[in-house]
């Protein structure tokens, strides 16, 4: 048996479905369905069973359930960065995890939960270590706190605990994520209904949609976290991310030329693109203003030291075969 927490969610049920291909059926989800829009994340899953987070915390606290589990997958929480609810957000993340934590320890299960890129805030060097973590805001606090609580366990663990901080995830099953999807599924959605993307005009330096992320498609994603639950005597905090920045033209520019490739037209350009107005930069929201990561870029080699060796999707490659899904699944 394995369980995915957060398992109707983004990566939770793309874990769900690559166990699937594994011909791995026995999984139990875990979620919150009051957005009950994700149900169709697994509508072409096989799962055992499914049970509702406030059910499966208190299965937990009555240290219930006798079946053998293999491994959780702690994919569960509440991921807006614009949150102003602390207490909330504490008890969702930081709380919640605590209880996942100490259960796998007190049977010895393997444990691989979600972390966070959010955890570095603005800072330029993003390798796991202790002074380079200083989140901007409430959900890569609790995030960050989540960790430190881990790094002092890590010493006496029972089970093996894997850490992954995801930095910015694109790719299949995200549709239900609103104004939190990344900027593929945005920038697609756009140029179908539009003809043109938006991006934020230039901040913190950067020139119009220059600024740097460490765009990682969600299948490099659900690779790592299978691969930990494959090579179980390996246990720390380790960042998921290509190990390259790219930028939001970068991003756009890709799902502009993809879907012109569907259309026969060729390739652009991003001056092209600019000068025909298929890429609008709007003002800076005040809102994000200090609490906007303009950079990141995964430093990969602690996930190496541990192992890990396949090469990650560049944005022009994973965009690409992302937005070639999107329309597959437009047409039909």
């Amino acid at each position: 048996m394995i369980i995915v927490t957060g398992g109707a969610g983004f990566v939770g049920a793309n874990l769900v479905a690559a166990l699937n291909r594994r011909d791995i059926k026995q999984i139990v989800v875990v979620d919150d369905l009051a957005d009950s829009d994700k149900f169709r994340n697994l509508t072409d899953c096989e799962i055992a069973d499914y049970l509702d987070k406030s059910d499966f915390l208190r299965l937990m606290q009555s240290n219930g359930s006798r079946q053998r589990i293999k491994a959780v997958f702690h994919q569960g929480a509440c991921s807006d960065t614009m949150e102003r609810d602390g207490a909330y957000m504490m008890r969702n993340n930081f709380q919640y995890s605590k209880e996942v934590l100490h259960y796998c320890q007190g049977r010895k299960i393997p444990l691989i939960y979600a972390s966070s890129a959010a955890i570095y805030g603005a800072g330029k060097t993003f390798r796991e270590e202790r002074i380079y973590e200083s989140p901007l805001n409430i959900y890569g606090y609790s995030k960050f706190l989540f960790d430190q609580y881990v790094r002092g366990l890590l010493v006496k663990k029972r089970a093996p605990i894997v850490g992954l901080r995801y930095f910015n995830v694109y790719g299949d099953r995200e549709q239900h994520k609103g104004r939190m999807a990344s900027v593929a599924f945005h920038h697609f959605q756009q140029f179908r209904n539009d003809g043109k993307v938006r991006l934020f005009e230039g901040s913190d330096g950067y020139a119009p949609g220059e600024q740097r992320r460490d765009f990682v498609s969600v299948e490099d994603v659900v690779a790592v976290n299978l691969y930990f639950m494959d090579h179980p005597k390996r246990s720390g905090i380790y960042n998921v991310g290509t190990g390259r920045s790219q930028t939001f033209n970068d991003v756009a520019l890709a799902v502009i030329n993809t879907l012109r490739e569907r259309r026969g037209q060729p390739k652009m350009t991003l001056a092209q693109a600019q000068a025909e107005g298929l890429i609008e930069y709007v003002r800076f929201p005040e809102e994000l203003k200090g609490k906007y990561q303009s950079f990141t870029q995964a430093d990969i080699a602690l996930l190496r030291k541990a192992g890990y060796r396949r090469e990650f999707l560049a944005v022009e490659q994973g965009v690409g075969r992302y937005v070639r899904r999107l329309m597959e699944n437009v047409s039909h």
